[in-house]
């Protein structure tokens, strides 16, 4: 079993990924990405799903057009993980 994110860990999240917020109502990261066009939010979203692969920790995600939102919370640990901050900060180092 994974285990969920400790206290300390949880106050450094707006320093360790200042972009990411948590999401309201639930023990999750969350984030909206968005992007000049269709072509470019897929191409982003196929970049991430290739780390989420290798790090065999998948995101919840949508899109629309431009647009790709994307939650992170480890089922496993019943919400947050080191694993999650591991992928938004993987997520985070796509973008320029």
């Amino acid at each position: 079993m994974v285990e969920p994110l400790s206290p300390a860990r949880r106050q450094a999240l707006p320093d360790l990924l200042p972009h990411w917020s948590l999401a309201a109502g639930r023990d999750a990261l969350c984030r909206r990405f968005q992007f000049r066009d269709f072509t470019e939010a897929f191409g982003f979203m196929a970049r991430v799903a290739l780390l989420a692969e290798k790090q065999d920790h998948h995101p919840e995600w949508s899109n629309v057009w431009n647009r790709v939102e994307i939650a992170l919370t480890t089922h496993d640990a019943g919400g947050l993980s080191e694993r999650d901050i591991a992928l938004a900060a993987a997520v985070d180092a796509l973008l320029p």
